[in-house]
């Protein structure tokens, strides 16, 4: 494929559908969001409202961390603290398919609204091709899938869909990053799911379990640096486990797997081999920095018949 050319017919086809309207971009930072957004720049410049939603849910600073990126490519990005909502969206909730629609409802309700405010009438997302096959397949319902599942944005939320990527998968999306001369740092991130570290903390979730979730995610990104990978990342386990204590008491406490596995696609993966003296350091930050720990462990199933998240 001649991804330059992908790239530019894109670009127009944003730019003929869009017209002299106003478009908002759904940006969360992964590779998949931040191409669609440059995309999206690059065919309507000022016309296009970049936003970023905090739902409570991103990894350690990351909103920061994209806002710096963004900004570097001349893309303003507008924050949106939506945190308490989607954590009230979420409250009680332990079944991972109501998870997901529970934080599908939260992201376009609130989208919806900026798009209101901002007189908008498209929303562009970076849907990609696995998105749409794993909704259709029944495997797990990604939340920036509406059209597949019989949901119409315009009716429900009052704007149009617009999915520049839809016809690829990682790969594909990864050389248009390249064609369109992003930063490195943007385009081979590792992939992040739309619902976030809802995705990684089993049973509910709550501000204090996601924030487990979240330093548990940053020991392991920092101790696997340098390793080829395709993705890997922590869950907490809605479970606890029987620990003790250094003086020898009885304690119940958190248990947390460490997910590191190599992909093309994301519809097949194989569990990483990593060397066992970065598997001991994992653990042993696990327990220093996370007191609540009680056992660690290295989740070896491979896609089938396991999934890479957990959710």
């Amino acid at each position: 494929m001649d991804y330059q050319q992908f790239a530019r017919d894109q670009i127009q086809t944003i730019r003929d559908t869009v017209g002299d309207a106003k478009a908002i971009s759904a940006l969360s930072g992964g590779v998949d969001s931040s191409v669609a957004t440059v995309i999206a720049h690059q065919a309507l410049g000022d016309h296009l409202t970049s936003i970023f939603i905090d739902d409570g849910l991103m990894r350690h600073e990351e909103p920061q961390w994209v806002v710096r990126e963004f900004d570097a490519l001349g893309v303003d990005v507008e924050v949106v603290d939506a945190a308490d909502r989607f954590f009230d969206a979420l409250a009680g909730i332990t079944d991972p398919e109501e998870k997901r629609k529970a934080f599908r409802d939260t992201f376009y309700t609130v989208f919806g609204e900026a798009v209101k405010s901002s007189d908008a009438s498209y929303l562009i997302q970076g849907t990609i091709a696995a998105d749409v096959l794993e909704t259709k397949k029944g495997v797990k319902t990604q939340h920036n899938v509406l059209d597949q599942i019989g949901v119409s944005a315009k009716d429900g939320y009052g704007f149009t869909v617009i999915e520049p990527l839809v016809e690829l998968y990682k790969p594909g999306v990864r050389a248009i990053g390249r064609a369109l001369d992003m930063p490195e740092a943007l385009y081979q991130r590792m992939p992040f799911p739309g619902p976030g570290l809802a995705t990684r903390c089993l049973g509910e979730c709550t501000p204090e379990r996601i924030e487990i979730v979240r330093r548990a995610c940053r020991i392991v990104e920092e101790e696997t640096e340098g390793i080829e990978k395709f993705q890997t990342f922590a869950v907490l386990f809605a479970d606890r486990a029987t620990g003790v204590t250094e003086d020898g008491l009885r304690r119940f406490g958190d248990v947390i797997a460490v997910r590191c596995v190599n992909s093309e696609k994301a519809v097949t993966a194989t569990a990483t081999e990593l060397p066992w003296d970065m598997l001991m350091r994992i653990q042993e930050r696990m327990y220093q920095e996370i007191p609540s720990v009680t056992k660690v462990l290295y989740d070896l199933s491979p896609k089938p018949p396991s999934t890479i998240e957990y959710i």
